[in-house]
């Protein structure tokens, strides 16, 4: 389906622009009002803002590259669809993901005037509290996923 290819190609693109350190190209994908809640909780409102934060980021301190995962498209009608996926994050100067950073991320993108463009996106760590074998398990899946597309996210 169009629809989830597109949003399965805006989220591949967030990705990369995060992985290339480009704060506009990042930025790029959201909508004017769109959000970034972050891996520590941190939230970005507005692609102008989003860009400013990641600008400063990225020109502080190196960046770890995302791998993800895609689980799941959802749409919700014809304009809005929920993007379920994973990722590990492999720190600068690495060769694999890290246990630690493994997230949980949800994208919502719409369609606005022919455009997909995220409305929403959150980052949640994904630590499995109690449960180390899930920790293994999506670590060991993401490392696989990194070693099939080495530089890409």
């Amino acid at each position: 389906m169009a629809t989830t290819d597109d949003v399965r190609a805006l989220y591949t693109d967030l990705l990369e622009a995060w992985n290339a350190q480009d704060a506009r190209a990042f930025a790029a994908s959201f909508a004017d009002d769109g959000e970034v809640i972050g891996f520590d909780g941190s939230i970005m409102a507005g692609s102008g803002a989003i860009e400013a934060e990641l600008s400063r980021i990225f020109s502080d301190h190196p960046t770890g590259r995302y791998v993800g995962i895609v689980r799941e498209l959802a749409p919700v009608n014809d304009d809005v669809v929920v993007l379920r996926a994973v990722a590990g994050v492999i720190p600068a100067g690495a060769s694999e993901p890290r246990p630690e950073l493994n997230s949980v991320q949800r994208l919502v993108a719409g369609r606005r005037d022919g455009q997909w463009r995220i409305a929403l996106y959150q980052n949640t760590p994904a630590q499995f509290h109690g449960r180390p074998e899930l920790v293994e398990r999506l670590t060991e899946e993401l490392r696989s996923a990194a070693a099939v597309a080495p530089g890409r996210g």
